[in-house]
């Protein structure tokens, strides 16, 4: 499978294409970006220059899935948000009408690197019932 990634930096206001990478790759990218220096970075910077919380896009190519991985809080204190991204028919109206939302996402914070790992894992697995669960 080949997927898509995207870095925000929290002092650029564009999105950092970083491309298409193969499943291989992901976690070692993940792994050394210096996320604790950006938040360091943050705290001494006004907050008109900051754009968005360091976050990675990470989207298979072939479904459409995708998670956006982001760290906020202080060096000492920081947690993970990750978003889960992907196509979903949804009910409208008491559930007398369905509609494919393509851009369908849930979030959950409060997580661990471990946690982001672990999610980054099954993306890559495609084990979207594990997504589906843990990000709701």
């Amino acid at each position: 499978m080949i997927f898509r990634l995207s870095f925000c930096s929290p002092f650029s206001p564009d999105i950092n294409e970083l491309g298409d990478m193969p499943g291989d790759n992901i976690i070692p990218t993940f792994r050394n970006i210096a996320w604790l220096d950006f938040l360091k970075q943050m705290q001494n910077e006004d907050d008109s220059k900051i754009h968005f919380s360091p976050s990675l896009e990470i989207e298979n190519k072939e479904n459409l899935h995708g998670l956006a991985i982001s760290i906020v809080g202080e060096p000492g204190n920081y947690e993970w948000y990750i978003f889960y991204r992907r196509p979903k028919e949804v009910k409208m109206l008491f559930g007398l009408i369905k509609k494919q939302n393509e851009q369908y996402t849930t979030d959950i914070t409060g997580q661990t690197e471990q946690d982001v790992i672990t999610c980054i894992e099954a993306l890559l697995k495609n084990d979207l019932a594990f997504l589906e669960h843990k990000v709701r």
